[in-house]
């Protein structure tokens, strides 16, 4: 899928969602995605796991137009986990150039469609300065946009999250009657996201990875066998339709 630049994507009517099956009125606040199985799908195809990114960057663009059609306020994506580093050291490298490509090319075109780029994760010393200030400056370039949030999850993990979010209580000299619920949502990477309504992972996995440990205690989960390169807004779309169907009781009746 290529992007048409200029163009604004418009929220689809009220009859175009129902004819897709969408209740307009229950559309998800906040849609995460676990983008897994760009490897697996270049190998299937005899191609080197670089070639599965490159076309994961496509179908992660899709999914944000897709987002942007359904109304969806906040869109979250798993880009490069604390763990990731562990991987070979060529694909690390070439996943670091290419979330910096990936960001270069792209901040604009989100700018044109009102969306607010957001990143969290650990902003340490792993981390190139030049992809820092790839960063701050997306951020920068899009923090007036209303349309939607879109944050993408870099050296980033759960676990990760909860520990500097326990240390900076400790290093403010919060006493133990301080931390509630609340507060350590005060602490966490991304302040003023939403807790996810529905969490979707591609690739028939079935698991977190780490991912939003603490603010998916009541997410719906989807777990789908398509790879994360197949992915499409009418997956996007499948994925809401099935998200509407479930009661959620939040440990109610």
């Amino acid at each position: 899928m290529r992007y048409r630049q200029g163009v604004t994507v418009q929220p689809l009517s009220a009859t175009s969602l129902k004819k897709l099956g969408i209740d307009p009125n229950a559309i998800p606040q906040h849609v995460a995605v676990i983008m897994d199985g760009n490897g697996r799908w270049a190998q299937q195809r005899n191609l080197p796991r670089t070639e599965g990114h490159l076309r994961g960057e496509e179908a992660l663009f899709e999914c944000v137009e897709g987002a942007l059609e359904l109304g969806i306020s906040w869109l979250t994506v798993f880009g490069f986990s604390t763990e990731n580093w562990n991987r070979p050291k060529n694909e690390v490298q070439f996943l670091i150039n290419f979330n910096r490509q990936t960001i270069r090319k792209r901040r604009d075109e989100l700018h044109e469609r009102n969306v607010k780029i957001e990143f969290i994760g650990r902003e340490d010393w792993r981390i190139p300065k030049g992809l820092l200030q790839d960063m701050n400056d997306a951020r920068e370039l899009t923090k007036q946009n209303k349309a939607m949030t879109f944050t993408v999850a870099f050296n980033y993990g759960g676990r990760a999250e909860l520990i500097d979010a326990f240390r900076a209580m400790t290093a403010d000299g919060l006493s133990p009657k301080q931390i509630t619920e609340k507060k350590i949502g005060q602490y966490l990477y991304g302040k003023k996201m939403p807790e996810p309504d529905l969490i979707i992972r591609t690739s028939g996995e079935q698991r977190l990875s780490n991912f939003l440990l603490w603010q998916s205690a009541y997410s719906e989960f989807l777990f789908l066998d398509t790879f994360w390169p197949d992915f499409t807004r009418t997956t996007l779309h499948k994925a809401v339709a099935e998200y509407q169907i479930r009661s959620r009781r939040f440990g109610a009746l």
